[in-house]
């Protein structure tokens, strides 16, 4: 069986999109002859935003994983640790002078991000695995896209090894880039890592045609080395759940929802909808803002709400199960276009209606059409908002079983192996 080293920062016991897009690669890449080998980092030394204890039961005994202790740098910003910010301080929105120069700290002395402190100990081990286990291919997944410079030195220690950079976000375009407040050299050195593994990678794989487009643009001539293999959904994690129909109509939205998610089109609708004697309940699963938070209270009657905090993933699968309609918001940025959020494939595989707040023409929009499972709205469209709900109290459409398998993990792990199996021709070649 052919060997693929998996380097990943996140992995469980952490939770959240990133965790389980290579956990299910893994799960499915032995069927293919693949044996995925993972490295990751000690969760005693991780800086982990949210953690998932149930996604440790997926792990096959067979999976070998290694771990190396790391420098958690955000131990200097916070030592506790169930407040870890996400994405390297993006959702901190502490707008005093402490805030700003913490978020400042961050972004000129931590280039690409505080996660770097795991990568001398990682490199280590990976040269350790690589000439122990003669192992020829790598994949490095990110973010932290401090993952991605462990790969670029790998690669110029071992010129022959087939490197996979899988970039499931943009790097220096990520709409809170600007948050971190980067110097014009800050900027330069983050984009020359971002260009350096760029064109250093063999194969790059990402989740979205604008993200290649995007990518393609940094470095002339590296679009046919780019395959497009998004987020998706297990099947196996729905086993169990039934897609109930709940009394009252319930929309649920299910993630993180930070102060670039604009909600006041929804509020206005929904409200609209209240004068007009539709009883809705709207629910949030997951970590809202305190701004957001006090907005969507401000603007909805507290019977109408439910606010569940981040719960572990099969609970939240079972809410999507028992909901009407589920709500998916794309950050509202320059880069939206390209934003695909992991949710939005386990919101296709629940068979329930979505209605997506974000570009009409938007990468999440084209799927959602394709897979006919909803309706994409502008921000502020508020009548579109208001008669797809309305619409959909009453009669829910059937979406594109076929088109929706298309993203199953299953399927998504066959395109992973032909990219193996293509490095692996050139190198034999």
């Amino acid at each position: 069986m052919n060997k693929v080293l998996i380097v990943t920062y996140y992995w469980p016991p952490s939770g959240g999109a990133g965790v389980q897009r290579w956990l299910k690669f893994s799960k499915y890449l032995p069927e293919f002859g693949w044996e995925p080998i993972i490295l990751t980092v000690d969760p005693e030394y991780a800086a982990y935003p949210v953690i998932d204890n149930s996604l440790t039961g997926e792990l096959h005994s067979s999976l070998r994983v290694y771990t190396t202790p790391a420098t958690d740098y955000f131990s200097i910003y916070r030592k506790d640790k169930s407040k870890i910010p996400a994405s390297g301080f993006a959702n901190d929105t502490d707008i005093s002078f402490k805030g700003k120069l913490l978020r400042f700290i961050r972004g000129n002395f931590f280039i690409p991000d505080p996660r770097k402190g795991w990568n001398k100990y990682a490199f280590r081990k990976a040269c350790e695995l690589i000439e122990n286990e003669g192992i020829q291919h790598l994949i490095t997944t990110s973010p932290p896209h401090s993952t991605q410079l462990l790969g670029l030195k790998l690669k110029k220690r071992y010129p022959s090894i087939q490197w996979v950079a899988d970039l499931r976000d943009p790097w220096t375009d990520i709409y809170y880039y600007k948050q971190f407040y980067p110097t014009l050299i800050s900027k330069l050195i983050d984009s020359r890592y971002e260009r350096m593994v760029l064109k250093n990678s063999d194969r790059i794989i990402t989740v979205g045609a604008s993200l290649k487009k995007s990518f393609s643009s940094k470095i002339p001539g590296i679009e046919n080395k780019i395959e497009v293999i998004s987020n998706g959904y297990d099947e196996s994690d729905f086993k169990g759940f039934e897609k109930t129909k709940p009394e009252r109509l319930t929309i649920t939205y299910a993630g993180t929802l930070s102060d670039i998610y604009p909600v006041s089109g929804l509020i206005t609708a929904l409200n609209t909808l209240s004068i007009e004697g539709c009883d809705f309940l709207l629910r949030f699963v997951g970590t809202v803002s305190g701004k957001q938070r006090e907005q969507i209270v401000s603007g909805i009657p507290g019977s109408s709400l439910e606010f569940i905090p981040y719960i572990e993933h099969n609970q939240a699968i079972k809410h999507m199960m028992n909901s009407s309609i589920l709500l998916l918001i794309i950050p509202s940025h320059e880069s939206s276009r390209s934003i695909i959020t992991g949710k939005l494939f386990e919101y296709l595989a629940s068979g329930k209606p979505v209605l997506c707040l974000g570009p009409v023409d938007g990468d999440a929009a084209v799927i959602i059409n394709k897979c006919r499972s909803g309706l994409t709205a502008d921000y502020g469209d508020t009548d579109k908002i208001s008669e797809y709900i309305g619409n959909t109290a009453r009669v829910s459409g059937s979406p594109d079983i076929t088109a929706v398998k298309d993203f199953s993990r299953s399927n998504l792990t066959k395109r992973i192996v032909s990219v193996l199996n293509s490095s692996r021709k050139v190198e034999q070649v």
